[in-house]
């Protein structure tokens, strides 16, 4: 039994090129999402586990709460300790949850 001469075929060099297309240069990454929803599942998370809040406002205020219901620039905070209240969002400094009341 002969060996048949066998002939390589290779593509050639120009439909390599088409086949693989070259990374442009001068693009960017694409802009992360303008909403990530992380605030609103965080006040969802708070609001049905009734959550008791601390929130200290912009002047030095502290306040003692759970929310209740939010919207995009309130929180409406229910207070043992005073009337409910609505919290107007950029007022706010920052929050967290309160540990004392937690036990």
């Amino acid at each position: 039994m002969e060996s048949a001469n066998r002939k390589l075929i290779r593509p050639s060099l120009t439909e390599l090129k088409e086949q693989i297309t070259p990374p442009r240069r001068g693009q960017k990454k694409p802009a992360p999402p303008d909403q990530t929803n992380a605030e609103n599942f965080y006040y969802v998370k708070q609001m049905q586990s009734k959550t008791p809040m601390v929130f200290v406002l912009r002047d030095g205020e502290t306040l003692h709460g759970v929310i209740e219901w939010y919207d995009k620039s309130c929180l409406k905070v229910n207070r043992t300790e005073g009337a409910n209240l609505l919290l107007y969002k950029p007022n706010i400094k920052y929050m967290y949850k309160d540990g004392e009341r937690n036990s």
